[in-house]
């Protein structure tokens, strides 16, 4: 049985992307604004969302390094992948 959940929740959750995807190049068409511009505003909060969730929960819960290493991961994460597309350059300074 819980193989059975496990397929039935990844067909809901690549649905649920489908949907998410259709409903912000749709937004982003009748608005008149960038499909880019979009993506990066509505996609990035709704897929943020239950990770913002279960930092609240876990913050009210008497748990609030949970929210604290969430986000840290984030924007690890996020600096990490910048990085490898585009490399920093860095001077050598000489005394």
């Amino acid at each position: 049985m819980p193989i059975v959940l496990v397929i039935v929740g990844l067909v809901l959750l690549a649905a649920g992307g489908e949907s998410l995807v259709r409903g912000a190049v749709s937004l982003a068409r009748r608005s008149g604004l960038s499909v880019l511009l979009i993506g990066i505003t509505v996609v990035a909060a709704a897929t943020s969302m239950p990770e913002l969730v279960v930092s609240v929960q876990a913050a009210l819960a008497g748990n609030p390094g949970i929210a604290v290493g969430s986000n840290m991961a984030n924007i690890a994460l996020g600096l990490g992948t910048m990085g490898v597309l585009v490399p920093f350059t860095v001077r050598r300074w000489s005394l």
